[in-house]
This record gives structure tokens, C-alpha cells and sequence, in this order.
């Protein structure tokens, strides 16, 4: 996989130099940094499909990084995963927020980090065909991964694409929140039903309120207008 290029965000040298050996022995292009104005700077270069961030970072946090990477060019595309010391849910939340597609807890493990990345790498680089249009002035592209409700572009996270592209593909079918659990996070154990109520709730923000419907106890669909 030499053609994968991975950065690696974490001011912890050992750990930074340990993450490298993993991936490196996995036939990844390795690149790693110590803060987050690097990490930008080194992204522009290089391009990265995934990136690997520390919450805990010198003068910008890792949140504030991945808000940052998610507005280059360079990164749109990007699988950004968050490997960290930080468990609080209001820190995985905020992740997730800024732009993140997953977030595993340190003490980093091995195997375990290798499968999530192979994980990423599908979703990013899968190929997606077509485009929807809901009602008269939601569109969906999905090879550009782009929104737009009439003329106007609408700014999703990767997760909130993918959640969106979900409940868009058959409208009027109602999604439990373990099927969006398994469907758009792959079953991944740190994912709670909050998190997935905060992605629902941004795309209300974003699209309209009415246009995805809550099923009390029994989940969300996509409403059609």
C-alpha cells in the first residue's frame, strides 16, 4: 500500500515513533508531526488519505486541527481517525463534530489499529456512483460527496455525508439507530446512540428540520417534501 499516504499528529515521541513502526510494517507511506500547524503544513504537501490525530496536542488541539484539515483541498477526502488518550464522551462528540470518521481510545493496540485503517481506507476510497434528488431542491452528488438544497452548497462532515447518503437511498424507510450503528459506523463498539442523535441533529441544523423524521422508539426516515 505504498500509495497510501498516512499522517501521523502526536506529540508524543514514542508513541509517534511506535504508530509509524505499526503502519510502516503494514506497507503504508509514513509521515508523522508533533502539533498541528505541522500537520497542516505537512497534509498540503503530501496529500494524505488518513490521518491520525492526538486529541492532546502543543498550542492547537487536535479538534481544532481537524477543523482546520477538513477546509484544505487536500483533505477532503480524507479518512481522519482520532487515537488518544482522551475518553470523555464530550471529547468524542467534538470529534466527531469537527470532521472526524472515527475515534479509538489509547493504549494503542496493534491489530486493532491496522483493521480500523483498513476500514477507513474502504469507506474513503469506495466508489460511489450517481446522485439523488429529494423533492424539488435537495440534491445529492454522490461522486462529489456534495449537498446543495436549491443553489446553495451545503458543508457536511464525512459522517454526516454518509448518514445523509443512508437515509437518502430510500426515502421513506425507516433506519433503526442500530441499523445507521452498523451501516454507517460499521458496528464499532464505541459508538453510542448519543452520538449518533448529535449526527441527526446537525443535519437538521443544516438541511432543515423537516426533512428527516423521528420515529419515537423506533428510529429515522428521510421525509420527501
Amino acid at each position: 500500500m505504498e500509495d497510501v499516504n498516512v499522517l501521523i499528529v502526536d506529540n508524543n515521541k514514542e508513541e509517534r515513533e511506535l504508530i509509524s513502526h505499526i503502519l510502516k510494517g503494514e506497507g503504508y507511506s509514513v509521515f508523522a508531526v508533533g502539533d498541528g500547524k505541522a500537520a497542516i503544513n505537512k497534509a498540503k504537501e503530501i496529500s494524505p488519505l488518513i490521518i491520525i490525530l492526538e486529541v492532546t496536542l502543543p498550542e492547537m488541539d487536535g479538534i481544532e486541527t481537524c477543523k482546520e484539515l477538513r477546509t484544505l483541498p487536500e483533505c477532503k477526502h480524507s479518512g481522519i481517525m482520532f487515537l488518544t488518550s482522551r475518553t470523555e464522551d464530550y471529547t468524542q462528540i467534538a470529534a466527531l463534530d469537527a470532521g472526524a470518521d472515527d475515534y479509538i481510545s489509547k493504549p494503542i493496540r496493534p491489530r486493532v489499529l491496522s483493521s480500523r485503517i483498513k476500514s477507513l481506507i474502504r469507506r474513503t476510497i469506495k466508489p460511489d456512483k450517481g446522485s439523488i434528488a429529494l423533492g424539488h431542491d435537495l440534491f445529492i452528488d454522490k461522486p462529489s460527496r456534495s449537498v446543495r438544497i436549491g443553489k446553495k452548497e451545503i458543508n457536511l462532515s464525512k459522517k454526516e455525508f454518509d448518514l445523509l447518503e443512508l437515509l437518502a437511498s430510500k426515502p421513506g424507510k425507516v433506519y433503526s439507530r442500530q441499523a445507521i450503528h452498523d451501516m454507517v459506523w460499521n458496528g464499532d463498539l464505541e459508538i453510542s446512540d448519543r452520538i449518533i442523535d448529535v449526527h441527526i441533529w446537525k443535519l437538521r441544523q443544516k438541511l432543515g428540520k423537516e426533512r428527516i423524521v423521528t420515529l419515537k422508539g423506533i428510529g429515522y426516515k428521510m421525509e420527501v417534501s
